[in-house]
C-alpha cells in the first residue's frame, strides 16, 4: 500500500512539473515575439520604415491612415514592445516620429507624418518594411494671401447708411447693414466665440455708434457692438451656444446671418452629409467584428457588437470619412446602429427593431400604471379655452376618443376669469404640454394696413349751335339782346332754323344774337349763335387704415345706409337698408422672411341716381390676395374709363355748304376720363432692438 501511494505521489509531481514547464515555455515563446527596433531610411527616392521583430511575421498586419493629423497606424496582435521606449524621433523626409504603444496582447505602431500619403507593407525576413509614397513639397501655409469677403475699391471714406437687426427663419439672427455703395471692402472673421466684421474705408455716424442688446429675439446672437476703428468700422457680434454663420451682399446691402446649429444625437458626426476624419482601409476577408474594432480604435467611440453579428467582408476604401465607411459596412452586412452619447450599439436591423418595439410597448404599459399629476398653467397672451380645445381635440376615422397630445387618461380644463389652464396627466405628457405652451403663449405681432383709394376724373365738353329766323314786324321793331332775338308783339313768323347748343357740365350755353332789317323795315332776319366749352378735373382720395394681429381678420367701414321697401310673405311691405359705404376688410399673415401676405376685400360704394324703387348704388369692389414686403406699397387694382363722343346736327344740303353751312348746323363734342387706383401699404409693428 505504501509503494502504491508513493507511486501515485511521484506521478502527480511529474505532471505538475510538466504543466509548469509548458507554461513557462509558452510565456517564453510569447516573449520572444517582440518589436526590437524601428528605423527610417530613404531608398530609391522613397521613404522606408523598417520594423525589426524577434520572430518573422506570418501575415501583414492590418492598418489604417488618418488625413488630419497625418498618421498611419499598424496593429500587431500577439506582439509586445521590446524596445523599452514608446517614441522614436526620426525627422527625416515626410516622417516626423514613430510611436509604439502596447495594450494587452496587442501593439500598435503609429507613424506620425508631416503630410498624408499612401503606403505599402511587405515582410522581409524578421522585419516589416513600410514604404511611403513621395509627396510634392507644399508651399508654406503662411505664404497664402489673406482672404477677405470683398476687396475695397473706394478712394474716399464714406459713412454707413443704416444698421438693423432682424429675426430670420428657424430662429436665425440677421444683421443688415446698408452700405454707401457696392464698392466697400468687407472683412469677416471668427475670433473665439465672436464674429468680427470690418468695413474698410468707412465711417460710422453718431446715431449708429451703439450696442444692440438682441437677446430677447430668441436667436443665437446676444449683442451687436459697432464702433469706429481708424479708417474702418468694426462690428463685433456675440453669439451663444452652437452656431454657424454665413454672409452675403446684394448691391448696397450686406447681411450676416447666424443660425443655431441643430444637434442630432443619433448622427455620428454633426452637419450635412459625412464629416468624419478620413481613413483608408484595405482588408481581404476580414471578420466584421474585427473591422468594427479597428474603426472603434480610430474614432475613440465605444462600440458594442451584438452576438448575432458575424461574417467577413473584403473592402478597399481610400480617403473616406470614417462615418461613411461605417455606414457602408453596416449596409453591406444588413446591420443597424443606435448611438447614445459616445456608445454605438451595432446589431442586425431586425434585432434592433424588435428591441425598440418591446421598449415602446413597455413604455405604453408603464404610462397606464403611472400616477397622474395635475399642473396649472397661466396663459398670458393666449386664451386658455383655445389651448384646452387643442389639447383635447380628438382624431377621426376609428371612432376612438384619442387626443393628439394628452394620453388616454389625460384631461384639461380652463378657467376663463383668471385665464388659467389645468392639465391632469402623467409627468412626461405634462412636460410636453409645458413645451407647447412656451412656444404658443407669446405676444402676437401686429400689422398696420393702410389703403389709399384714389379716384380721378378729367372731363371736357364743347358745343356750338345756331338759331336762324325771320318775319314781319307787327308794328314794333325787333329787339336786340345778348342771348337771342325775339320778334315784336304780333310777329307771325318764327325761327326756320333752330339748332341750339347743348349744355355741358350742368351749364347753359352762352349766345350772341343779331337782327337785320330791310330799308322799309317790313321784313327782318334774326340770327343767334350759341357756344359752350366746359373743362373740369377732380380727385377723390379715401384712406382707410386699421391695425390687427397676425392672421386675425380686421374690418373698418364708413358710409350711408339707404332705406328701401321690400314685400313680406304676408303681402305687406317693410323697410330694409342697404349700405353704400367705404369698407376695408383684411387678414394679414407674416411670413418667416418678414414679408406680409394680405387677404383683401375693399369696397368703395357711393349713392347713385334715384329710381322709383329707391336710390341706386355705384359699386367699386376689389377682392384679392397679395404678398407685400414690410413697409412696401403695392397697387392691387384699378379701373380706367374713357368716354368720347362727337355729335353733329345740321340742315340737309344747307349744312354742307362751305362757310355758310355753319349757320345751318350744331356740333357737340364730349370727352370724359375716370380712373380709380387702390394702393395698399402694410407695416409690421415689431419690437425694436434695445439700445444699451
Amino acid at each position: 500500500m505504501n509503494n502504491l501511494n508513493g507511486n501515485k505521489g511521484t506521478r502527480m509531481l511529474q505532471q505538475l512539473l510538466m504543466a509548469t514547464a509548458l507554461a513557462f515555455a509558452a510565456v517564453a515563446s510569447q516573449a520572444q515575439t517582440a518589436i526590437e527596433a524601428v528605423t527610417g531610411s530613404t531608398a530609391g527616392g522613397s521613404e522606408v520604415v523598417r520594423i525589426d521583430l524577434s520572430q518573422p511575421l506570418t501575415a501583414v498586419p492590418t492598418g489604417f491612415s488618418i488625413q488630419s493629423p497625418a498618421r498611419i497606424a499598424l496593429d500587431f496582435p500577439g506582439i509586445s514592445n521590446g524596445m523599452g521606449r514608446s517614441t522614436i524621433d526620426i525627422n527625416q523626409g515626410n516622417l516626423k516620429s514613430v510611436s509604439v504603444v502596447q495594450a494587452g496582447d496587442r501593439t500598435r505602431v503609429v507613424l506620425n507624418l508631416k503630410q498624408a500619403t499612401a503606403y505599402k507593407t511587405q515582410i522581409q525576413g524578421k522585419s516589416l518594411l513600410v514604404v511611403l509614397d513621395t509627396v510634392a513639397n507644399a508651399a508654406p501655409a503662411n505664404t497664402a494671401p489673406p482672404v477677405v469677403f470683398a476687396e475695397n475699391k473706394n478712394r474716399d471714406t464714406l459713412p454707413l447708411k443704416d444698421l438693423d437687426f432682424r429675426r430670420g427663419a428657424e430662429g436665425s439672427g440677421r444683421i443688415v447693414v446698408a452700405l454707401p455703395n457696392n464698392q466697400v471692402g468687407v472683412d469677416i472673421r471668427q475670433q473665439g466665440q465672436t464674429l468680427v466684421v470690418e468695413f474698410m474705408k468707412s465711417t460710422l455716424p453718431e446715431g449708429l455708434r451703439r450696442r444692440l442688446d438682441v437677446s430677447d429675439f430668441g436667436t443665437p446672437v446676444q449683442s451687436v457692438t459697432t464702433f469706429q476703428a481708424g479708417d474702418r468700422v468694426r462690428m463685433v457680434i456675440e453669439p451663444k451656444g452652437l452656431w454657424v454663420h454665413s454672409a452675403y451682399q446684394s448691391d448696397e446691402q450686406f447681411v450676416v446671418e447666424v443660425k443655431p446649429q441643430k444637434i442630432d444625437p443619433s448622427k455620428l458626426t454633426q452637419g450635412p452629409g459625412y464629416n468624419g476624419q478620413k481613413l483608408s482601409l484595405n482588408f481581404q476577408n476580414i471578420e466584421v467584428r474585427s473591422l468594427l474594432q479597428v474603426i472603434a480604435d480610430f474614432t475613440n467611440f465605444n462600440i458594442i457588437t451584438s452576438d448575432s453579428v458575424s461574417g467577413a467582408v473584403t473592402l478597399r476604401l481610400q480617403d473616406v470619412p470614417w462615418d461613411q465607411a461605417l455606414d457602408i459596412i453596416l449596409q453591406a452586412k444588413g446591420l443597424g446602429m443606435r448611438k447614445t452619447g459616445n456608445v454605438i450599439w451595432i446589431a442586425p436591423k431586425d434585432e434592433i427593431n424588435a428591441k425598440e418595439k418591446l421598449e415602446l410597448e413597455s413604455i405604453a404599459a408603464l404610462q397606464n400604471l403611472e400616477p397622474l399629476r395635475t399642473q396649472s398653467f397661466q396663459m398670458n397672451y393666449t386664451k386658455a379655452a383655445e389651448v384646452a380645445a387643442s389639447l383635447t381635440a380628438t382624431g377621426g376615422g376609428t371612432g376612438t376618443n384619442t387626443s393628439r397630445i394628452l394620453s388616454p387618461r389625460g384631461s384639461a380644463i380652463f378657467e376663463t376669469r383668471t385665464n388659467q389652464l389645468f392639465v391632469t396627466d402623467v409627468a412626461s405628457k405634462l412636460e410636453q404640454v409645458q413645451q407647447l405652451i412656451t412656444k404658443i403663449d407669446i405676444p402676437v405681432r401686429q400689422v398696420l394696413i393702410e389703403a389709399r383709394i384714389v379716384e380721378a376724373s378729367d372731363t371736357f365738353g364743347k358745343s356750338l349751335g345756331v338759331r336762324l329766323g325771320g318775319g314781319s314786324p307787327g308794328g314794333t321793331n325787333a329787339s336786340f339782346g345778348p342771348s337771342y332775338v325775339t320778334g315784336a308783339a304780333g310777329t307771325t313768323s318764327g325761327n326756320f332754323v333752330n339748332l341750339p347748343a347743348v349744355g355741358q357740365g350742368g351749364y347753359s350755353p352762352a349766345g350772341f344774337a343779331i337782327s337785320l332789317f330791310n330799308a322799309s323795315k317790313s321784313n327782318f332776319l334774326n340770327l343767334e349763335i350759341q357756344a359752350l366749352e366746359a373743362d373740369g378735373k377732380g380727385r377723390v382720395v379715401s384712406s382707410p387704415r386699421v391695425v390687427t394681429a397676425d392672421q386675425i381678420k380686421a374690418l373698418i367701414e364708413q358710409g350711408t345706409e339707404l332705406p328701401y321697401q321690400v314685400a313680406t310673405s304676408s303681402g305687406a311691405t317693410s323697410i330694409a337698408f342697404r349700405k353704400a359705404n367705404l369698407k376695408l376688410e383684411v387678414t394679414p399673415q407674416i411670413t418667416p422672411e418678414g414679408n406680409i401676405i394680405l387677404t383683401l376685400d375693399v369696397n368703395k360704394d357711393t349713392v347713385g341716381q334715384s329710381t322709383s324703387a329707391g336710390f341706386a348704388i355705384n359699386t367699386k369692389h376689389i377682392q384679392t390676395q397679395v404678398l407685400v414686403e414690410n413697409g412696401g406699397t403695392v397697387v392691387i387694382g384699378g379701373i380706367f374709363e374713357l368716354t368720347e363722343s362727337e355729335n353733329e346736327t345740321k340742315v340737309p344740303f344747307l349744312g354742307d355748304l362751305p362757310g355758310v353751312g355753319n349757320l345751318f348746323k350744331a356740333k357737340a363734342r364730349l370727352s370724359n376720363k375716370q380712373e380709380m387706383l387702390v394702393f395698399i401699404t402694410p407695416k409690421m409693428i415689431a419690437d425694436k432692438a434695445v439700445v444699451r
